[in-house]
């Protein structure tokens, strides 16, 4: 590639690392198949949470085989026999990012009945949270490398890292670190996220989904992000700076 420097007015030749985006093709009991395309990076647990987010896994503990081919970016998923995949993903649009949520006038999903409320106790220092985010900036090798990925990361309420991605597409790091949590049996209710990306109404579906009580950003939340917060009753955090942050939604769970 070639580098321009406009204050000196030069042109230098020089390698550069580069983001890769990969279709990963996903088979479910050889009845229905996908592509997401995504980092070739967690195929297994992108799978997973993406599975658990569109309602056509409720348990890890329900598959019965799940190989990935990673020369040819697939992944075969088999259920258990007992699980009726037909009833499932009878309403399901398969191969699409955006969970289908009823439109509203403010807001894209302030209004969907799907939307699942938050019940939890947790309540967190706010330093904690700045602390989590510094956990993960150490671990975003890819974006150091590229500057071309977004990231996130579960942490439990002691501020544990839990799960943490990265990838070109913000929702799929969502579904990459809620399917390794999944994998690892941990209370989603206890754990809270950070994200690096924009904040709109189906980032907050995600977390609802699972019970994630705390979403917090370092980027901006949107209007729809804000209004499914307060519908799922879930803390919403934008603009995270090293002093800095705003409280959105829900703000009695983070504490001084």
């Amino acid at each position: 590639m070639f580098r321009l420097d406009l204050s000196t007015g030069t042109i230098k030749q020089t390698l550069d690392c580069v983001a890769e985006e990969v279709p990963l093709q996903i088979t479910l009991n050889n009845i229905c198949s996908f592509v997401i395309w995504c980092s070739p990076s967690q195929f297994k647990e992108l799978t997973v949470g993406h599975l658990i987010i569109e309602n056509l896994l409720f348990s890890v503990d329900e598959i019965e085989n799940l190989a990935i081919d990673q020369t040819h970016n697939t992944c075969q998923v088999m259920l258990k026999t007992h699980i009726n995949l037909e009833e499932r993903i009878k309403n399901q649009r398969i191969g699409t990012r955006i969970v289908p949520l009823i439109k509203a006038s403010t807001s894209a999903y302030q209004h969907d009945d799907k939307l699942s409320f938050v019940q939890s106790n947790l309540v967190l220092r706010a330093q904690l949270i700045l602390d989590a985010l510094d956990q993960m900036n150490k671990k975003a090798q890819g974006f150091k490398e590229t500057g071309g990925l977004h990231s996130s990361g579960i942490f439990q309420a002691g501020g544990n890292m839990v799960a943490f991605s990265e990838d070109v597409g913000r929702h799929n790091t969502l579904d990459k670190v809620i399917g390794e949590t999944a994998l690892k049996h941990i209370d989603f209710n206890q754990c809270f996220m950070i994200i690096t990306g924009r904040v709109p109404g189906d980032m907050i579906y995600k977390a609802a989904k699972v019970g994630l009580p705390i979403v917090a950003s370092v980027a901006a939340v949107l209007n729809s992000g804000i209004a499914s917060a307060e519908k799922a009753n879930i803390t919403l955090i934008g603009f995270i700076r090293s002093r800095h942050m705003n409280i959105y939604t829900c703000p009695q769970r983070i504490t001084l």
